[in-house]
């Protein structure tokens, strides 16, 4: 046992923000003004239904999460957001039509009454998108300001004690890190100077963090990623993480590949398409939005497989990833999975995965989980990159000089380890001898 971490009491409402309240914020908003009328269970969310192994197995101590450490609780949260189109949650969960629209009559009143701020947009970054209910500002440094006032005016008119911003939009053109990216005094300059190296999912991170509010990226957009963020997030205390919900292919990936991996079971090749009909799929249509979720849905088997200390399993796979829009589909997914693998002596065998998921059921849980958790991390006192979040992420934000871990176990062990250090508990190890020494 070693001394607790101090961690400041869950008092008071917290204010989740979502930027865009498109399928995913408000499944989530519905999801938990349901939950919190007893109407259906969290399931997916480890916050709320996970539990944690405390001591030796003969301990038979294994508490829920939530009551282990000090969360917030579902009736303590308010919702609120930003989106392009000015229709209220219902009427946007609605359109999204992943829910039943009997579950949102029986929680109706509640999802009225959120409507949307004012975004800032650039169709530049999204090119398949366009909406009416959008901020106009002299440079990108008034837009960030107008963030701010926003964000203030939500905590005072709700009476929040605290706020996380989830950036829950579509996903951007491609980018790298640029000169502007480099440090605070260069991006204020360039938010002065209405770079265009500064997408609209920045102005919101550096909104956030200027405040020194927590803030997690949902997409796989640079956003926070960059070390203006970083430096930003450290100088105000604020925790962040990211990238990319772990939802459907990707989950499937980084729940396969570990288990090839540690049989040794070689791999030739990794076919990976998909199909979905939503706006994230209406968005991915356009090559530069594509080329942005490509880059995070491929880079999983490589930091996963290490073929430079595998050479002989997993040197030159074959990594093809597809995504089509096919309106029919909507929010639910299809993903087709081919992965020809390779046995004792080099014999040939293949696995085929069809995945028929929902997107939005299951990113809902990760950005409620991932909202309670960079609460907790901010109370605690932890700012800068959480990488003990990494379980929810397809392109986990680490620090320059690590590799990425993408392996969902050793992501989970990360994560409850980091729960058990803040309480004061013994990391588990698995050696497993004190049981037979």
């Amino acid at each position: 046992m070693s001394t607790p971490v101090e961690i400041a009491p869950a008092r008071g409402k917290l204010g989740i923000l979502l930027v865009g309240l498109g399928a995913v914020s408000t499944t989530t908003i519905a999801g938990v003004i349901a939950i919190r009328k007893g109407l259906a269970k969290p399931i997916g969310s480890l916050t709320q239904m996970g539990t944690i192994r405390l001591g030796k197995r003969t301990d038979n101590k294994s508490p829920k999460i939530n009551e282990f450490v000090p969360l917030a609780t579902l009736d303590d949260l308010v919702f609120g957001g930003w989106d392009i189109f000015e229709e209220d949650v219902y009427a946007a969960a609605c359109t999204a039509g992943v829910l039943e629209r009997s579950l949102l009559d029986s929680i109706r009143p509640e999802l009225e009454a959120i409507k949307p701020m004012p975004a800032v947009f650039d169709q530049r970054y999204v090119k398949r998108l366009s909406g009416p209910n959008v901020k106009k500002g002299k440079n990108k440094k008034d837009l960030a300001d107008q963030l701010i006032a926003d964000i203030r005016h939500f905590k005072q008119t709700h009476h929040c004690d605290r706020l996380v911003m989830m950036w829950c939009g579509s996903t951007e053109v491609f980018m790298k890190e640029g000169p502007v990216h480099q440090s605070l005094a260069a991006f204020e300059k360039g938010l002065e100077a209405s770079d265009d190296a500064i997408p609209s999912s920045m102005v919101y991170a550096y909104a956030a963090l200027k405040e020194g509010i927590p803030f997690g990226n949902a997409a796989p957009n640079l956003t926070a990623d960059i070390p203006a963020m970083i430096e930003l997030a450290n100088k105000n205390g604020s925790p962040i993480c990211g990238n990319d919900m772990k939802t459907g292919q990707t989950l499937i990936k980084t729940i396969i590949a570990p288990g090839l991996k540690a049989r040794l079971i070689g791999v030739k090749g990794w076919y990976s398409t998909n199909i979905l009909g939503n706006r994230d799929g209406e968005v991915l249509d356009d090559p530069e939005s594509f080329k942005t979720k490509e880059e995070s849905k491929k880079s999983a088997l490589d930091y996963i497989f290490q073929p430079h200390l595998y050479p002989d399993l997993y040197k030159d796979i074959s990594h093809v990833v597809r995504i089509n829009y096919y309106p029919p589909r909507g929010d639910n997914k299809e993903g087709w999975d081919n992965i020809d693998i390779v046995g004792w002596l080099g014999y040939p065998m293949q696995l085929k995965i069809n995945f028929l998921c929902r997107d939005s059921i299951l990113a809902a849980p990760i950005v409620l989980d991932s909202a309670l958790f960079l609460d907790l991390a901010k109370r605690a006192k932890m700012h800068g990159i959480q990488e003990w979040l990494s379980f929810y992420y397809k392109a986990p934000m680490h620090a320059p000089e690590v590799y990425p871990e993408h392996d969902l176990f050793i992501q989970l062990m990360k994560l409850k380890n980091t729960l058990r250090y803040l309480k004061g508990e013994d990391l588990i190890t698995h050696l497993g001898r004190e049981y037979y020494d």
